[in-house]
């Protein structure tokens, strides 16, 4: 073979975005290292300008020719360049309202930014992975580098505390994931492309072997623990409660993200033979996240163990659009990251402020903020009131998508679940809103009574509050204007040839999505003509 066919094949353009994030991740390195404490000033605006660099790269990728490089190793579709691009902008915003928060504990913030920089490179990796090898390494990559980040803050016990946990936690689901992997490469003959694994599985009389059911088993949990899903969720609430806040902020989204897309990824090539099997495994695992996950959240008393419940109730709802199968299913699906992205990260900025000013999470400390901190107050509220679901935040229509979608393909039982434990969750969200703005002078915390003056000038402060208002505006807007969100989550599922291949197949699936767009927005969403029965 020579260079120019070996240079085709290849075809190394399509990890550009991914090339700049690892050119970035070594300036910061090597910045820090020559200028020493100094590079603090401007290595976090760099690591920034790389991820919104990396994230333009992936606008132009979107309907690239030939999306397959590293001889099948990499798929650069366009369902990948959303995913992608969610992970990198979830690692740029967590940028922004780390700053402070690493700098007054005392560590070194290039470092923390370098580890940073690494998980995102093994989410993106990971989001276009179509090789198993590379999918395991991807993982491992993002593992390894969460659970460092987990533990950055060395002289906080309850910080080694949480990264030791999900470290032995994780290590073991990772193992059971090998094992999942391992006995797919068998049971197709040695291969390790997921569509070659998929076409020899499929012509292989035995083909549905009890092997392929193991494999198939070990998969879904490591998938299961990477996304937060019950019951392989009893690392996240202590991990989210012991860690860094930026580094919680960056595992409920960027890391979730990337689970996802290796669900998607996984499930849908190698395994065609299974599906109704795997989407039943997920229908249980999504009602028992959405149970427990709403449910629990109730009796917390801390703002991030609520959250981390949250964020389970969360991957829940995304579950439904996978387990719907359907071209609306997985748009809902991708359009609910795209708004949980905004709300999420936006909630935990308000966090971060919050603790920074007061030393605390406590709920019952918020009691009574919005007199002292009006700006905290309105993004936090719109945050929480969008995760809930309240109309015409970004979360009511990602909701609404999702649970339309599912209703659409069958999935009434894993609906109606849905539809009540959004309920339960309305109620602790509200609830917190309810503490902030209190208008007795009685009904205000200790802490709220003595709450500093209010100031944006000091170091790391002003990209905390870019953050948030970002934040703000994005969450409000997304509900707003979410028809261009939900036409580019449309366009990666109808451009994406898994998919589509996938969706062809299913008996009774349903093409586009226009037949439930059209009673929630007067525009149109660009979608193949089908009848949708509406």
């Amino acid at each position: 073979m020579d260079f120019a066919n070996l240079a085709a094949q290849l075809n190394a353009g399509t990890i550009v975005p991914e090339g700049i994030v690892i050119v970035t991740l070594l300036s910061v390195l090597v910045g820090d290292l020559i200028a020493g404490r100094a590079a603090s000033r401007w290595t976090p605006y760099l690591a920034i300008a790389g991820l919104l660099s990396a994230t333009a790269a992936l606008y132009f990728q979107w309907e690239i020719s030939d999306p397959i490089s590293f001889l099948g190793g990499f798929n650069g579709d366009a369902l990948s360049v959303v995913f992608r691009g969610i992970i990198a902008l979830s690692a740029a915003v967590t940028i922004l309202m780390s700053i402070r928060y690493v700098e007054q504990s005392g560590t070194s913030l290039a470092e923390f930014i370098t580890i940073l920089l690494t998980a995102t490179v093994g989410g993106m990796f990971l989001s276009g992975a179509d090789e198993l090898v590379m999918v395991f390494v991807s993982l491992e990559t993002l593992s390894i580098a969460s659970y460092l980040l987990t533990g950055y803050m060395k002289r906080d016990p309850r910080s080694n505390e949480a990264a030791l946990k999900y470290l032995l936690i994780g290590a073991s689901s990772s193992a059971i994931f090998l094992y999942g992997v391992s006995l797919l490469y068998g049971l197709s003959g040695g291969e390790t492309r997921l569509t070659e694994i998929a076409a020899h599985i499929v012509t292989d009389p035995t083909g549905q072997s009890i092997g392929l059911v193991i494999a198939l088993v070990f998969a879904i949990a490591g998938i299961a623990f990477k996304i937060a899903a019950v019951p392989f969720h009893q690392w996240t609430p202590d991990v989210y409660e012991g860690s860094p806040t930026p580094v919680v902020a960056f595992l409920s989204v960027g890391s979730k993200a990337a689970g996802f897309a290796l669900a998607i990824r996984l499930l849908v090539t190698a395994f065609p033979m299974l599906t109704h099997e795997w989407k039943f495994v997920f229908t249980a695992l999504a009602i028992l996240s959405m149970v427990l996950g709403n449910v629990v959240a109730l009796a917390q008393t801390s703002m991030k163990r609520m959250l981390a419940y949250s964020s389970i109730g969360q991957a829940g709802f995304v579950m439904i659009g996978l387990v719907s199968g359907t071209d609306a299913g997985y748009a809902s699906m991708v359009f609910y990251l795209l708004v949980y992205l905004f709300m999420n990260l936006g909630a935990f900025t308000c966090v971060i402020l919050f603790s920074l000013r007061t030393g605390t999470d406590q709920i019952s400390e918020y009691s009574g903020l919005y007199q002292k901190d009006p700006l905290l107050t309105l993004g936090l509220s719109v945050c929480l009131l969008s995760l809930g679901g309240i109309p015409p935040l970004a979360g009511f229509f990602g909701k609404l998508y999702l649970f339309w979608a599912g209703w659409r393909a069958g999935a009434y039982g894993l609906v109606l679940a849905g539809l009540v434990t959004t309920v339960i969750s309305i109620y602790y969200y509200i609830r917190v809103v309810r503490m902030m703005v209190v208008k007795e002078p009685q009904e205000m915390s200790d802490v709220v009574k003595n709450y500093p003056a209010i100031t944006w000038n000091l170091p790391g402060m002003r990209p905390l509050q870019v953050g948030l208002v970002l934040s703000l505006v994005a969450t409000s807007l997304a509900g707003i204007l979410s028809n261009p969100l939900f036409t580019l989550a449309n366009d990666s599922v109808t451009h994406s040839q898994i998919l589509q291949s996938a969706i062809s197949n299913t008996p009774g699936s349903t093409q586009g999505v226009t037949g439930y767009i059209k009673p929630v927005l007067s525009s149109q969403v660009p979608v193949a003509k089908t009848n949708t029965g509406l």
